[in-house]
């Protein structure tokens, strides 16, 4: 069978379509023996088990073991409550949203064949407060994701959850709804599974956050609303044979990244904007952001010199935000890269119908399909933005499903390790976080951090300075 394989097309980014403002095969080929280096790295790193997202897609224990835990919720549970925030949470829900029914919360049970999904990756109160609107704890499980085992939002929302649980059913009942996923052996929930014996999964420790979506993670609640995530790795592992070919002219992501640190180095286009024309693919843009601003923003390259790296994602969709954004992306700073997601082939389609045929206004939709006006308000928008030498790429999905979707989050993951390498800093560490947790601890009164406060705070806020 043939390989239903996405397409990255970069001619909107080359000189013959944007003059002196494009990148050539020139300027491509004298990056030959940084792209080595870089490959060579990257490989080295995966060789020694550094990089545990590479292996992902081949862990079959692990996958058969998410499988059976999925399988019994998905047949025992009404709603299935996530607690996370970050790489503990984005990725499921954008592989969620693409995968599934577009209102699929509402749909009926028989319709929807899973356990409802709520994703809780902030501490809202309003929200926190209105969840327990619409849920009876009796029919939910509960999934708590954190690999540190101490991350305060997620802890937050445990703790109340907890609390009602054990209110409403008992202590001897919190086994039976409470999942963990976390560090393998250490950590504050880790002791909580030991002490409790609840159902736990492993978050590897050779696996960021951002990059965890192929794990426990991602993977039991995605299998347990029924998506098919034998199909989602088999893509993430077919995409992995594309992304392993040193090759840069043959190698989706490693094109992708050199292309986007060219266009930031040569012309200054240090925004990154992705735009994808599916409401499906809408969440990808919030995943997606996280991974390429938390790998790629870093102060320090990997020698110890200030370079203050990265460049900034930036989410729109498409057709909604020609709307709200475009005007700025063709009229204002030469300063950004587009990529626009496009779909082939939509699960559904609908035609309009032949009606308010007097008017030329409406006269000439009839008749014509939705996926058809979305794809054409996409070619257009790249036609307008290409001719107004703003520099743009499509990736392009044949249609929206578990192998083409395991195949794009694969590709975005490798391409933000490559450009690490080509900026040559840590892109799987994040210590711009950290500081900010540091203080967020101590001004909560955690026992131990108080003193680290005085290191953080900058001076005292001036009256005259506030209106």
């Amino acid at each position: 069978m043939k390989k239903i394989k996405l397409a990255l097309n970069y001619n909107n980014m080359m000189s013959a379509k944007l003059g002196n403002g494009g990148i050539t095969a020139a300027h491509i080929n004298g990056m030959k023996p940084r792209i080595k280096a870089a490959h060579n790295n990257l490989k080295q790193k995966r060789e020694d088990g550094l990089l545990g997202f590479f292996y992902l897609p081949y862990d079959v224990k692990m996958r058969e073991e998410v499988r059976k835990t999925a399988e019994i919720i998905n047949s025992k549970f009404e709603n299935f409550v996530v607690l996370g925030i970050g790489g503990s949470a984005l990725g499921t829900v954008a592989l969620a949203r693409a995968l599934k029914h577009p209102f699929y919360n509402m749909l009926p049970a028989d319709k929807r064949k899973g356990p409802k999904l709520f994703v809780m990756d902030n501490v809202d109160p309003e929200t926190c407060a209105g969840l327990f609107d619409i849920i009876d704890l009796k029919k939910t499980v509960i999934n708590i994701i954190t690999k540190s085992g101490d991350t305060a939002e997620t802890i937050s929302w445990m703790k109340i959850l907890w609390g009602k649980l054990e209110n409403k059913l008992g202590k001897d009942k919190l086994k039976d709804h409470i999942v963990i996923t976390t560090d393998k052996e250490k950590g504050f929930l880790r002791k909580l599974v030991n002490r409790h014996g609840f159902i736990s999964f492993a978050v590897p420790d050779n696996v960021g956050g951002r990059f965890s979506v192929f794990s426990p993670v991602g993977l039991l609640p995605l299998a347990s609303i029924g998506v098919n995530i034998d199909e989602l790795l088999k893509g993430a592992a077919y995409m992995d044979t594309l992304t392993s070919n040193d090759n840069v002219w043959k190698n989706p992501a490693y094109m992708a990244a050199v292309l986007h640190y060219l266009s930031d180095i040569k012309f200054k286009r240090n925004i990154t904007v992705m735009m994808p024309y599916s409401n499906a693919l809408n969440y990808i843009s919030d995943w997606f952001a996280q991974l390429w601003a938390e790998s790629l923003g870093k102060k320090l390259s990997l020698d110890g010199k200030t370079v203050n790296a990265g460049l900034t994602p930036v989410k729109a969709l498409g057709a909604t935000d020609q709307h709200s954004q475009s005007q700025l992306y063709m009229e204002g700073p030469f300063d950004k890269v587009v990529t626009f997601i496009r779909v082939e082939k939509f699960r559904q389609d609908i035609a309009m119908p032949s009606n308010f045929n007097d008017e030329e206004s409406a006269a000439y939709l009839s008749g014509q399909k939705m996926s058809k006006l979305l794809n054409t308000e996409e070619k257009a928008t790249e036609m307008a933005m290409t001719k107004n030498k703003r520099a743009n790429m499509t990736i392009t999905l044949p249609e929206i499903s578990e192998f083409t979707l395991g195949q794009l989050i694969y590709l975005l993951e490798v391409e933000t390790a490559f450009m690490g390498e080509l900026y040559n800093i840590n892109a799987f560490d994040q210590p711009g976080v950290e500081l900010g947790k540091t203080a967020t601890y101590a001004m909560m009164g955690r026992k131990g951090f108080k003193d680290k406060l005085e290191h953080i705070a900058v001076g005292k806020d001036r009256k005259k300075f506030i209106i």
